[in-house]
């Protein structure tokens, strides 16, 4: 699988729609409880390589324990396709959930497990 290429994603009722450039080798499997609950898969994107064409007046931010991340979720259909938050040097930083990327076979993915859950 190429390291970084372009990928279109969303929302299930297409109402937020999203352009990223993502390195699919290295996905994640978090064990927070909100990806636990929602079977989230998530690589991570620098915020230049990301771009929402259409939806940003559907989304609602959901942010909970250190308040650290915006988990974004469509108001109409609730799907979680994206969330924001800060990478560990400051920058801004786009968390893309792999599952909600329209031309993605999970099957080829090796996700990493990461312990969210005791951060």
């Amino acid at each position: 699988m190429a390291a970084t290429n372009s990928q279109h994603g969303g929302c299930h009722c297409g109402a937020v729609s999203y352009q990223a450039n993502v390195d699919l080798s290295n996905v994640i499997s978090c064990n927070c409880s909100i990806c636990m609950k929602r079977g989230a898969l998530f690589t991570f994107v620098p915020a230049g390589d990301f771009e929402l064409p259409s939806g940003q007046d559907h989304l609602t931010d959901y942010q909970f324990a250190q308040k650290k991340i915006h988990h974004l979720f469509c108001s109409k259909c609730g799907v979680g396709s994206f969330a924001k938050g800060a990478a560990p040097d400051g920058s801004d930083v786009i968390a893309i959930n792999v599952r909600c990327l329209d031309e993605v076979d999970l099957d080829d993915l090796r996700p990493k497990p990461f312990d969210g859950k005791n951060l």
